[in-house]
């Protein structure tokens, strides 16, 4: 695996680490992780194709902005955007999860000329999750720690004891699940919370977005915005593949899916959670395997 910068002409920096070639596959990471979600899948994949997975903007080893309004989804899409046209690969297979799975949904709908395919990964579809939050109680209970993500304290709270929380949520979840971190996996994810600034930048993805639970009562939910659907409309052929115990981001992100998107597989699996990249990862190769071969 090589490790790359691309200096891009809005002046984002992105690191990314790339290995193989062929066709473009490039891994769309979600929160709090960074490009080290999709080694498997570096592996797997680079034997027939470029297989690229990046650090987001505000993330791990890439640019890091300050201000909030940096990380609003037009942003993180023109990122993508001009990476992907930096490595003269469109249109490519994009496969995102969590946060990067909602930049995935945006720019597929934005720009189909990039992409041949996506697959999305326990992330929902911007339309129906801000229906959820607006209308399903279980999905507001389930999403108020973005509340507290949103919150000034958010920093403090989530690094306090060498990121023990965050240790929680992610690694020692993996094993509750049928998954299993390293030493080196535990080593390499506290090394790339603790650079410099990326706490905030992670942070700033929640801060910067529209979609969230109400803050203070049911009333402040009036404030969420209502999504165009026509903007948000996905023509090319997606797999959205589900680890249905996502204790975050519950089933009915799935309710009327196919209305969004015109050619559209998806893939439950019952045993897996929000984390099942990490849990299942021969599954979810073999998952995007048989999606790209049809």
């Amino acid at each position: 695996m090589e490790h790359c910068y691309a200096e891009l002409s809005n002046g984002t920096c992105l690191h990314y680490v790339c290995a193989g070639d062929g066709p473009l596959i490039l891994f769309v990471h979600g929160f709090p992780e960074f490009w080290y979600e999709w080694k498997d899948q570096l592996a797997a994949f680079s034997r027939e194709h470029l297989a690229v997975a990046l650090d987001m903007r505000g993330y791990n080893l890439s640019s890091k902005p300050k201000e909030v309004r940096a990380y609003r989804a037009k942003c993180l899409v023109e990122d993508l955007r001009l990476l992907i046209e930096r490595l003269a690969a469109k249109p490519c297979v994009l496969v995102a999860h969590d946060w990067g799975g909602a930049v995935a949904w945006n720019f597929a709908a934005q720009h189909p000329d990039h992409v041949r395919k996506v697959v999305v990964i326990n992330s929902p579809h911007p339309v129906i999750f801000a229906r959820e939050l607006r209308t399903n109680p279980a999905q507001q209970k389930a999403s108020a720690y973005m509340n507290l993500f949103r919150s000034e304290k958010a920093e403090r709270v989530l690094s306090e004891n060498n990121y023990a929380r965050l240790v929680r949520m992610t690694l020692d979840s993996w094993a509750r699940n049928g998954g299993a971190a390293t030493d080196a996996d535990r080593h390499s994810y506290l090394a790339a919370w603790a650079q410099p600034g990326a706490l905030t930048g992670a942070l700033n993805y929640y801060r910067a977005s529209p979609l969230h639970p109400p803050e203070a009562s049911a009333v402040a939910s009036a404030a969420l915005p209502e999504l165009d659907p026509g903007q948000f409309h996905v023509s090319i052929p997606t797999l959205v593949i589900w680890g249905e115990r996502d204790e975050a981001l519950l089933l009915g992100n799935l309710d009327g899916l196919d209305t969004h998107v015109s050619k559209l597989e998806v893939r439950r699996v019952s045993d897996a959670s929000h984390w099942i990249v990490h849990e299942r990862p021969h599954l979810v190769n073999a998952m995007i395997g048989d999606f790209l071969a049809t």
